[in-house]
């Protein structure tokens, strides 16, 4: 069989180049994966004012009582936006609460009112105020 007809044997540049190519890549793979673990650990470390929804009741066909349980410093005011949806998913109410108490952690009930019947109360996010 002639030499290099079904293309070039192992030689030692080959070998090399390859070596290259996967210490590169590992370079760059944990480079990438640092960087992810610091946006994420950035983004959750720079949000001061975080909440939930511990529940919701509708009270009627234009208000809904919201529970929302926050967590902040004791000295910064959140503010935090509720929306709340019909049966088609259209929304029929949007508010912001302001959660001023000189307290971190802070469990509430507000009143979201409605255009209509609501089905749903949902927390879109909270911020310093």
């Amino acid at each position: 069989m002639p030499e290099g007809r079904y293309g070039r044997t192992g030689t030692d540049a080959d070998a090399r180049t390859d070596r290259r190519l996967k210490i590169t890549g590992l370079v760059l793979g944990v480079l990438l994966l640092a960087f992810v673990g610091w946006a994420g650990v950035s983004y959750i470390s720079g949000q001061k004012v975080t909440a939930e929804v511990t529940g919701f009741t509708v009270t009627s066909d234009t208000e809904v009582s919201v529970n929302i349980a926050v967590r902040k410093p004791a000295s910064v005011t959140g503010v935090c936006t509720v929306r709340s949806q019909a049966a088609d998913g259209l929304e029929v109410g949007r508010a912001e609460f302001r959660f001023e108490e000189n307290s971190d952690s802070v469990h509430r009930s507000v009143v979201l009112r409605t255009t209509e019947l609501a089905t749903s109360a949902e927390l879109m996010g909270c911020a310093e105020g």
